[in-house]
């Protein structure tokens, strides 16, 4: 399932998917893949997201259907 939600949210950051890669330490790739909903982001990449966006919505990114 594609996390839609996470793909707006980096529209409305106006940032590419191989800048959020590089903010999270992680592949384009990987990241792509997170993002179409194929693969699904450690506990630590989720940390890391909350530290860089405190105000964003993790559960609502990773933990919805």
């Amino acid at each position: 399932m594609e996390r839609e939600n996470l793909k707006k949210y980096r529209i409305s950051l106006k940032k590419s998917q191989n800048e959020m890669a590089n903010l999270l330490g992680i592949t384009l790739s990987f990241y792509s893949k997170i993002e179409l909903g194929l693969k699904n982001p450690s506990l630590n990449t989720i940390k890391r997201f909350k530290e860089i966006f405190p105000n964003a919505d993790v559960e609502n990114f990773f933990l919805s259907q």
